[in-house]
């Protein structure tokens, strides 16, 4: 009898407050809810709504359609504030409890600062200041803009946490660099320049990037392996799960990379020229499926099972250096850091082992973007041809990421420069995320009216 008590012991622990746990373990679990937030279905609805993916079938037929209801994002919004945010909090008060500081606070903070400037880029208004209280009853929502500015002061905090070189936590419960300050204060800055960017602060995003990720061996990558519980997401989907039917790549996305009129459904649209080939890329990026074309989840593919999948990473600093250089400093500025993007991609730059004969990017020239240059043939201005360029670059760069639909969105309204997605129907794009039904029903302060499906956020306004 007494060694079968051992069965039920814990039986009535609640998963989901783990304040009894050490903080090392909590830590771990809020950076794997980190994976499946901003890796998982959440990305995956956001590359619906902004021309990455075509729904086919089922439910993703209907977020393909745009037919979205409140109670499709309950499990998103848990994703973020549950096993996300809510075990960072818990992490960060473990850790104080056993008398921690330093690094491992720090690595709290980014994670609980990287989670919730993510959900109020996709949501608007959202609880900061009593997000994962369990003393408030009805957490209150904060201006969209305003949880922007506490998310920068808290990557400040947590840059200073870090920088104290003390508090590290014990090897192998920071599953992405194991408790390594460095990269982690690289990480807190490349995240304020993505943020500062978002609310279209291009000076001080630039600043800040001059600081973030400087090589790609420092990217925060999502770790997987060959096991069925921690393989790649976009693997489990397109390669396991039944949904593979449900979801392909949008012939917009794969004509921006496919080299060929064989497997380019647009070939105008395609970006290659005397100094590019994109083969390489898409043979990265995709594979033609019974299906349609869809992530490669072959190996050295992007959504090959054990494939580390992109967080916040080198090349993304590298190209809001470009953007934000461009906008806020002058053309040569942004164009010597398209150019350094380049130069890292050509030779491989994050593709997996890449045939170098199938990929070019040579370095451009001011020329290049003149009028009549191979970057502007219908003659804007070359200021418009180089952001453009930068533009359609991040796109590709962040395919099957959450910054896609924050860049559709943020640079709707410069139609010049703008990455041309056209809405899958009607003549409106998304412009958010809706509350989920779940908060509504708990939380007598989600705002009344709920906004809209297409109404911009604040900072996109």
């Amino acid at each position: 009898m007494s060694a079968c008590s051992q069965l039920v012991d814990g039986l009535n622990d609640d998963p989901n407050n783990p304040t009894d746990a050490s903080y090392e373990y909590i830590l771990t679990g809020a950076e794997v809810g980190n994976i499946i937030f901003q890796t998982g279905e959440t990305a995956r609805r956001a590359g619906i709504f902004s021309g990455y993916y075509t729904g086919i079938d089922r439910q993703h037929l209907g977020f393909s359609q745009y037919t979205v209801t409140t109670s499709d994002f309950d499990d998103l919004w848990d994703d973020a504030y549950v096993n996300t945010y809510r075990n960072a909090l818990e992490a960060q008060r473990a850790a104080e409890r056993e008398g921690i500081e330093g690094i491992t606070i720090g690595i709290t903070q980014v994670l609980r600062a990287m989670t919730l400037g993510t959900t109020a880029s996709l949501y608007g208004d959202i609880p900061f200041d009593e997000a994962g209280s369990l003393e408030a009853e009805n957490p209150a929502f904060e201006s969209q803009r305003t949880v922007y500015q506490k998310v920068q002061l808290l990557l400040d905090d947590a840059i200073t946490s870090l920088t104290l070189g003390t508090g590290r936590p014990p090897i192998g419960s920071d599953i992405y660099f194991d408790g390594d300050a460095a990269s982690w204060i690289a990480v807190a800055n490349t995240l304020k320049a993505r943020f500062y960017i978002h609310t279209e602060e291009y000076t001080l995003a630039y600043a800040a990037a001059q600081n973030g990720i400087g090589t790609s061996n420092n990217s925060m990558m999502a770790p997987h392996g060959m096991a069925a519980d921690d393989a790649n997401l976009n693997y489990q989907f397109f390669a396991v799960q039944v949904r593979q039917s449900d979801l392909i790549t949008s012939e917009f996305m794969t004509s921006l990379v496919a080299p060929d009129a064989v497997t380019n459904p647009i070939l105008p649209n395609y970006r290659g020229n005397a100094k590019t080939n994109e083969t390489a890329r898409y043979n990265y990026l995709f594979q033609v499926t019974e299906f349609g074309t869809q992530p490669n989840t072959n190996a050295d593919g992007y959504a090959q099972i054990d494939t580390f999948s992109p967080i916040v990473t080198y090349q993304e600093n590298l190209l809001i250096l470009a953007e934000a250089g461009a906008r806020s400093v002058d053309f040569n500025t942004g164009l010597g850091h398209l150019n350094t993007f380049r130069s890292y991609m050509s030779g491989g730059g994050y593709l997996s082992n890449p045939t170098l004969t199938d990929l070019q990017y040579d370095a451009y020239v001011s020329t290049d973007f003149d009028n009549g240059g191979i970057e502007n043939q219908d003659g804007i201005s070359a200021d418009n041809a180089l952001l453009r360029e930068i533009l359609e670059e991040r796109y590709v760069t962040f395919f099957g990421q959450i910054e896609g639909f924050n860049d559709t969105r943020r640079t709707l309204n410069e139609t010049a420069v703008r990455v041309p997605v056209d809405p899958n129907t009607g003549s409106v794009l998304p412009q958010r995320f809706i509350y989920p039904q779940s908060e509504i029903d708990r939380n007598t302060s989600v705002p009344n009216p709920i906004p809209d499906f297409f109404a911009p956020t604040e900072v996109n306004q």
